[in-house]
């Protein structure tokens, strides 16, 4: 009975939000996108009156947008290798466990928000592909040898190609798109993938555009972190997927007190050494503890809308992949 009670109580509450924001959200899509978006958009009006956290930091709203901006401007030529440095390279391995989740395959329209330098769109577009070739080679193999029931089938219907998947990088920091595209030029890499600026809380995408919406490490700097849910909501197809990858909650003792240790003592360290950039690598340890917790957080997607949302931890609760449908 309470179940089902919380459950009306999460529909009317997303109903009334979506009549707010449903003529603001207009307005947005009939001015058009601008390549140009500004990082401060939340500098003016309410925004600078509003006091949020940046960090263990508390500052306006504004000023968290600006800052975190100048951050990831700041970081973004030694942001790769700052990631295998603190993470002693397990990132990796947290970004393939994202994508065997995802499981994407061939014909899917990936919107990769706040994906800067390329990790989760360039392993989309391989994982993909590599479906789509094991396909094509079952189906060679299977035209080998057709059974009579095969031929008679062919002459009556064409079989469809397997159709190639499109990723978008969708990032606000101009900086981390320029160093990802550098990467994907190296890689060979410009087939099915787009690169476009833009803010996570203002998609510049229409309704019901993607069938993956997928963001790693980046919705805890966001500075409402519920309006980019919306917006997640917003431009996935119905049936399409919600994928977050983000640092979380360490459940054992023993693990949450290294973990702290080693956060807290050697990452800034390591920015300063290898990026030249101490405070940038203290807020972004920082942002980790002020993110909320594995079921908190699922709560906020489920009252966004979203359908099936469950979470997985992987080494420890150190970082979490929560899921969930858009019906």
């Amino acid at each position: 009975m309470a179940a089902s009670f919380r459950a009306l109580s999460r529909k009317v509450v997303r109903q009334v939000r979506r009549n707010v924001t449903f003529g603001f959200r207009n307005r947005v899509r009939t001015a058009g996108f601008n390549p140009e978006l500004s990082a401060c958009r939340f500098c003016s009006g309410g925004a600078a009156g509003k006091s949020t956290h940046f960090g263990f930091e508390t500052v306006s709203e504004g000023e968290k947008a600006e800052r975190v901006y100048k951050v990831f401007e700041s970081v973004a030529q030694k942001y790769d290798v700052m990631n295998d440095a603190m993470s002693l390279g397990i990132h990796r391995l947290w970004k393939d466990a994202l994508l065997h989740v995802m499981n994407p395959q061939p014909g899917l329209r990936l919107l990769d928000v706040a994906g800067g330098t390329g990790d989760i769109s360039f392993r989309f577009l391989e994982y993909s592909r590599s479906v789509r070739d094991r396909q094509l080679r079952h189906r060679a193999r299977a035209n080998q040898t057709p059974s009579w029931q095969q031929i008679s089938s062919s002459y009556s219907s064409e079989e469809a190609e397997p159709v190639d998947s499109w990723a978008v990088v969708c990032d606000i920091n101009k900086e981390m798109l320029k160093v990802g595209r550098e990467r994907a030029e190296k890689a060979g890499i410009t087939k099915g993938l787009s690169w476009v600026v833009g803010d996570a809380e203002e998609l510049p995408f229409d309704d019901d555009t993607f069938d993956v919406y997928s963001i790693a490490f980046g919705i805890r700097n966001v500075t409402h972190i519920e309006q980019a849910l919306q917006e997640a909501l917003r431009v996935l197809k119905p049936g399409g997927r919600f994928l977050c990858l983000e640092f979380s909650k360490v459940s054992n003792p023993v693990l949450s007190r290294l973990y702290d240790a080693y956060s807290f003592q050697m990452i800034p360290v390591l920015g300063e050494v290898i990026a030249g950039d101490w405070k940038s690598y203290q807020y972004l340890v920082e942002s980790i503890r002020k993110f909320p917790d594995q079921e908190t957080f699922k709560d906020m997607i489920e009252d966004a809308g979203f359908f099936r949302v469950h979470y997985t931890n992987l080494t420890g609760g150190v970082v979490a992949i929560h899921s969930g449908f858009k019906l």
